[in-house]
């Protein structure tokens, strides 16, 4: 790690915009996000996230769950990354081996899957924003 607290790296880096159709989901994961320092912007669809993104400059993170209707989350990564190149991607699921084994996301993307702790959740941010962003596949490596 590199020494800055989550407040000294959310101002540094932008805001996390966390993505998930399940209201409680994004309200408890939201929630956890903001006590560990970082500015959240929530949108419950992949349309309301790609609507802010196009009026926000400031996100460096989204953080989307990869099951959602009309827009999976690897079909809002890419239209996102595609928007905004430097934008880092963590994909939260309750179905990773689902998502992986169907082709719905490649097997080394930044994934959390559910249920996950706050401190793993703080990990797996602090591993995307830390990452380079992957232009080629519009997703960020760890």
């Amino acid at each position: 790690m590199n020494g800055l607290g989550a407040n000294e790296t959310s101002s540094r880096r932008g805001h996390i915009l966390i993505v998930d159709d399940d209201d409680m989901a994004r309200r408890v994961t939201a929630q956890g996000v903001r006590e560990l320092g970082y500015t959240v912007l929530e949108a419950a669809n992949g349309k309301e996230a790609i609507q802010i993104l196009r009026e926000r400059g400031d996100i460096s993170l989204l953080v989307t769950d990869v099951v959602m209707p009309e827009m999976d989350g690897a079909r809002l990564a890419r239209e996102a990354v595609f928007r905004r190149h430097a934008l880092h991607v963590l994909f939260i699921t309750g179905y990773a081996s689902h998502a992986v084994r169907n082709g719905i996301l490649d097997p080394d993307v930044n994934l959390l899957t559910k249920p996950f702790t706050l401190a793993q959740l703080a990990g797996k941010i602090r591993d995307a924003l830390d990452a380079s962003p992957d232009l080629s596949r519009g997703q960020s490596r760890a």
